[in-house]
């Protein structure tokens, strides 16, 4: 009962916050702009977030949300997914493919229609195909935010393929930092510290001390 009326308190709860991120769905957008299967992109707190327009403005998103955790209340639920919702969502694994107003998608940001068509191979299906497989898949879902995240989801429904560029540029980034010779060298210097710290050489601490340096170093 206090762990519900907690949850009440910070999710339900008007607050400022939250009226504040309200408001940005009150932004308007050009309906008529829009096709029925384009791949709608807007960026939004730390990546970008995609959907698939269905027509008479609304977006089928696959988008991180704690609040069905909890409740299953649909009044609840169908309110704009705000930053803090989002955040838990992903925390929590919980998502799923919903279908909003075209402002409360966008989130107040700009737009971006079909961007992802000029870098992918593959040529998109026709708009009604896209659309329908979008709405196929309206319902939870787990979420990753690297293996199953609303790129994915669009991907898949325009082209056929589910892949995410950022999670590819992210993976890349990380192999920058973590697999090179710099990364290599310091965790070898670390190594012969540990050594130096602990005053005793056994296979268990050897081990681990030149593999790990030397599979970086390969990898690099």
């Amino acid at each position: 009962m206090i762990a519900l009326r907690l949850f009440n308190l910070f999710f339900i709860t008007s607050t400022l916050e939250d009226e504040c991120e309200e408001d940005r769905g009150m932004k308007t957008y050009d309906i008529s702009l829009y096709q029925r299967g384009d791949l709608l992109v807007v960026s939004r707190t730390l990546f970008k977030h995609f959907g698939i327009y269905l027509g008479e403005g609304r977006v089928a998103h696959f988008i991180p949300d704690i609040l069905p955790v909890f409740t299953k209340e649909k009044s609840i639920v169908a309110k704009m997914v705000t930053n803090k919702r989002l955040i838990f969502g992903v925390l929590a694994k919980a998502a799923s493919v919903r279908v909003d107003s075209l402002a409360d998608f966008a989130y107040g940001a700009q737009m971006q229609v079909n961007s992802t068509d000029s870098i992918v191979s593959v040529q998109p299906l026709s708009g009604e195909e896209v659309a329908q497989r979008a709405e196929k898949l309206i319902g939870s879902f787990s979420y990753s935010l690297l293996w199953h995240n609303c790129e994915h989801y669009v991907m898949y429904c325009r082209y056929g393929v589910a892949f995410s560029f950022q999670t590819f540029q992210f993976c890349k980034t990380v192999r920058t930092v973590l697999f090179s010779r710099k990364m290599a060298f310091l965790s070898a210097i670390i190594g012969v510290f540990i050594i130096l710290y602990l005053g005793a050489m056994t296979p268990f601490t050897t081990l681990p001390i030149v593999i790990i340096p030397f599979t970086i170093w390969m990898a690099s």
